[in-house]
């Protein structure tokens, strides 16, 4: 099963890329076939949107072709980036009654609570089915030291992720 993992941040050297790689790692070893979609190496401008066409189109397959999500993003100021918002404004129908998982990113005790908070929101605009579960990585800068203890969560998340994945999937 074809899952999108999108990094929500383009910030360089984010504590962000570190977790989506090992989310990444994580869904492969789970059995998941995996696009990883650093949302810096699509948006032209990453602070302020737009995406030429070949790539819009290029990443439009990809994306259709996913039948879930999972947005790994940093908690900026109780939301999520702005550059987030604008890569998933570039698309709609690729999104529509898919399912995504988020994880929540922060050097906080919260894990990004809030930003998934408020992320699920905007999802549900989207049309997509935002999951219950969620997978809070708090006090990110202790990472290694934690990074046993996330995988658990992470199969909790995948499980979730593969049910709505398979009841939802076209039939052929």
């Amino acid at each position: 099963m074809k899952l999108a993992i999108i990094l929500g941040t383009g910030r360089e050297g984010a504590n962000s890329e570190k977790i989506a790689s090992f989310v990444v790692e994580e869904a492969k070893n789970f059995g998941f076939g995996v696009e990883y979609i650093k949302i810096k190496d699509w948006l032209d401008k990453p602070w302020t949107g737009g995406m030429s066409e070949e790539k819009r189109n290029k990443l439009s397959e990809i994306l259709n072709n996913s039948l879930g999500f999972i947005i790994v993003s940093p908690e900026y100021n109780h939301s999520f980036p702005g550059e987030l918002k604008l890569f998933l404004d570039e698309f709609y129908e690729e999104f529509n009654h898919k399912p995504v998982g988020i994880c929540g990113v922060s050097i906080g005790k919260l894990g990004g609570a809030r930003m998934i908070e408020s992320l699920r929101l905007v999802l549900i605009e989207f049309m997509m089915i935002p999951l219950r579960n969620a997978v809070y990585f708090s006090n990110v800068q202790n990472f290694e030291q934690e990074k046993e203890n996330y995988k658990e969560f992470l199969k909790n998340l995948f499980e979730e992720l593969k049910f709505y994945m398979e009841k939802l999937m076209p039939a052929n």
